[in-house]
């Protein structure tokens, strides 16, 4: 059976009202203009709930850097409690706005798949039907209260043609046994690791890049090249 690997709707809700009534708490003052400004058009705009160091103007996900709920996040008990509803670890927690009539570029965030050990998860709390991601070739609505994953390693984008500003609470997880079963229960099932650990290598050029490997005739080149010998040879003894 064929399955989808690009975006998932996860078994958990929340209650609308409750997520409405905390947006009302952070401020005009609160929210930060998206510093990649050549990803979007128009206005893309986020406020830092879980950040580097727990800094308040600090927007960006990175995966070797320890985070911390921000000051913003104790104003609003129900987003904390969505958040630890999540039983596994969080890096970046971000509410994210995309303003009426703007659109984030088609593009790629790499290293942020299930099969990576992250999770990128979605929690929209003001959005439209008309509101829709472009994921690889499909267009796709991330209902409001529901929890959505995106695999964010694929090529993706959004258009926001309402009249209103698209708000999403969007959650960096690492996976654990707990999210697992959460993505199992959802019907979703990974992609395999690649055969040789890098998936641009595979049965047609691997003899090539092991004769360059050899080539190099240095000792990490040459392990590398054992490696992947003995991938080839277990493929064929099986």
């Amino acid at each position: 059976m064929s399955h989808n690997t690009t975006y998932c709707k996860l078994p958990i809700s929340f209650d609308i009202g409750r997520l409405t009534d905390d947006l009302k708490k952070i401020k005009e003052t609160d929210w930060l203009d998206h510093s990649n400004t050549s990803a979007y058009d128009n206005a893309w705009r986020c406020v830092p709930l879980r950040s580097v160091d727990g800094k308040s103007d600090h927007i960006l996900s990175l995966s070797d850097k320890h985070y911390k709920d921000t000051t913003l996040l104790k104003r609003c008990r129900y987003f904390q409690e969505v958040i630890d509803s999540f039983k596994c670890e969080k890096t970046s927690v971000r509410l994210m706005a995309l303003g009426a009539g703007s659109r984030i570029k088609m593009h790629t965030d790499k290293g942020t798949s299930f099969e990576d050990g992250i999770a990128r998860l979605h929690v929209p709390i003001v959005t439209t039907p008309d509101i829709r991601f472009a994921i690889e070739d499909e267009e796709v609505h991330f209902s409001a209260g529901f929890t959505w994953y995106l695999n964010a390693d694929c090529l993706h984008g959004v258009n926001n043609e309402s009249q209103n500003p698209r708000i999403h609470l969007m959650l960096d997880c690492i996976v654990n046994p707990w999210l697992e079963k959460v993505f199992q229960d959802a019907g979703f099932v990974p992609n395999a690791p690649p055969k040789y650990g890098d998936a641009s290598i595979n049965d047609n050029n691997v003899g090539a890049i092991i004769s360059s490997l050899i080539a190099i005739n240095n000792e990490p080149a040459k392990q590398m090249a054992d490696r992947l010998i003995a991938i080839q040879k277990s493929e064929t003894s099986s």
